[in-house]
């Protein structure tokens, strides 16, 4: 049923590297915006500027390449050209997958907070959290291009 898109393989791939590519730009983003929203004063333009942000990020960029990473992403491991879904890196890279895309959960709660006004923690807990999505994507990539197992 699936060997239909073998011939699109490379094509499917290469939309699926662009989808990574701006789903990880807004992950990046994200958190070093909340960083920058903890100094605003509350009502202030500042702050008002960066709720607008934070929420077009998500909802532009953040949540569609999401959708589009997961779409791809299961269409090329089901591509009979892939080697198959059962491969053992690939299982490691979906459930770092899985990190990232509960991160991305994490990070929408984050931004309803500074939507509602509500600062519940500091600048450097929000510096910390933007580590996060590099480290899964360091993992992620080395998984993907190395195949250790």
């Amino acid at each position: 049923m699936f060997e239909a898109l073998n011939p699109f393989y490379p094509w499917i791939k290469a939309f699926h590297i662009i989808a990574v590519i701006s789903w990880m730009a807004g992950m990046l983003y994200l958190p070093r915006l909340f960083f920058y929203h903890c100094e605003a004063t509350v009502g202030s333009l500042d702050s008002e500027r960066f709720k607008r942000m934070e929420s077009r990020l998500l909802r532009i960029i953040i949540n569609p390449a999401m959708a589009t990473v997961w779409l791809l992403g299961i269409t090329l491991a089901l591509t009979p050209a892939s080697g198959g879904p059962m491969q053992g890196w690939l299982m490691a890279k979906f459930g770092l997958v899985l990190a990232m895309s509960g991160l991305h959960g994490l990070f929408s709660r984050w931004r309803k907070d500074f939507a509602a006004d509500r600062k519940r923690h500091s600048k450097r807990f929000y510096a910390a959290w933007n580590e996060a999505p590099a480290i899964l994507m360091i993992a992620i990539v080395i998984l993907v291009v190395v195949k250790p197992f």
